[in-house]
């Protein structure tokens, strides 16, 4: 009696590029297959390692995500988009033009603190001296809470970054046409990624990255670029874990009068008194309650 045939084994690799359902795989030999994940919802990300079965020369299904050390996602009301997984620094562009949002810059700093990795802010095209004088001016109270700042030219010398990036697994994130891209192009000439115009009338930047991709940059060292993003939903980010992710905030945590102040007004808040002698920076305190609002709006819905 014929014995029956032995299943096909299952490859372990790295998703390396991310567009929708269809996932780029790395295998340990260096090999990359183009992958579909089983059933109809997908929840595997850029960075993500899986095991894969092969189904044809250059293809294969995803069978399972291992245990994630990280995952980075935004989410709102209506839906979740993975951003990368198993990172372990989230570098966040910034330039002068086009202006940034800082509450968004913020939004990017609670999901790092909730995953608990590194954060680097860039600010770029910092040879617009003006500009970037008041944008480093708008900087400093990041840099005073203990996140680097990072000044940069990437069209002229990227190379203050390489160290910063050695031994990490990072992600780059950021509005459209801060210059993601050229800081991949400088890093990567290969990676040939596409750089946008800016639009100075509309003074924002037009998207060039369609799907998170990455790029190795030596052994110990990996970088997964993005697409620009101009919200940051963290409707995933229980309201409750919302003044941990403020590190400013985490020496008075415990200090209100009330166990369950959520720090909006209520009589006896730490947090509001610190504010008040200036010790807490106003910006950040309201962009704080907004999102206390934001997840209490979520949480009714």
């Amino acid at each position: 009696m014929p014995l029956p045939d032995k299943p096909p084994p299952r490859l372990p690799g790295q998703v390396i590029a991310a567009h929708g359902r269809h996932y780029r795989v790395e295998l340990a030999d260096g090999e990359q297959l183009a992958c579909f994940p089983r059933g109809k919802k997908s929840l595997v990300a850029c960075g993500d390692r899986v095991s894969v079965l092969r189904t044809g020369a250059d293809q294969g299904v995803i069978e399972a995500v291992d245990p994630r050390r990280s995952l980075l996602y935004r989410s709102d009301l209506h839906r979740e988009k993975l951003i990368a997984a198993n990172v372990t620094q989230m570098v966040i562009v910034l330039a002068a033009v086009p202006a940034f949002y800082e509450e968004l810059l913020v939004r990017c700093l609670v999901a790092v603190e909730h995953q608990r990795i590194r954060a680097l802010i860039v600010l770029n095209k910092f040879d617009l001296l003006e500009q970037s004088e008041r944008a480093l001016g708008m900087l400093e109270p990041y840099r005073a809470l203990g996140y680097p700042v990072l000044p940069l030219t990437a069209k002229r010398d990227v190379a203050p970054l390489r160290p910063l990036l050695r031994g990490h697994t990072s992600v780059l994130v950021g509005q459209s046409g801060m210059g993601k891209s050229t800081i991949i192009n400088a890093l990567l000439p290969e990676a040939a990624a596409a750089v946008g115009d800016i639009s100075i009338a509309l003074d924002s930047g037009r998207h060039t990255t369609t799907h998170a991709q990455l790029y190795r940059l030596d052994a110990d060292s990996a970088l997964i670029d993005s697409p620009g993003l101009q919200a940051f939903g963290l409707r995933h980010v229980p309201v409750r874990e919302l003044d941990h992710a403020f590190v400013e905030f985490r020496p008075l945590l415990g200090q209100c009068r009330f166990n369950d102040c959520l720090h909006r007004g209520e009589p006896g808040c730490a947090i509001a008194e610190a504010c008040a002698r200036g010790a807490i920076e106003a910006q950040r305190l309201r962009i704080y309650r907004s999102l206390v609002e934001e997840g209490q709006r979520a949480s009714a819905w």
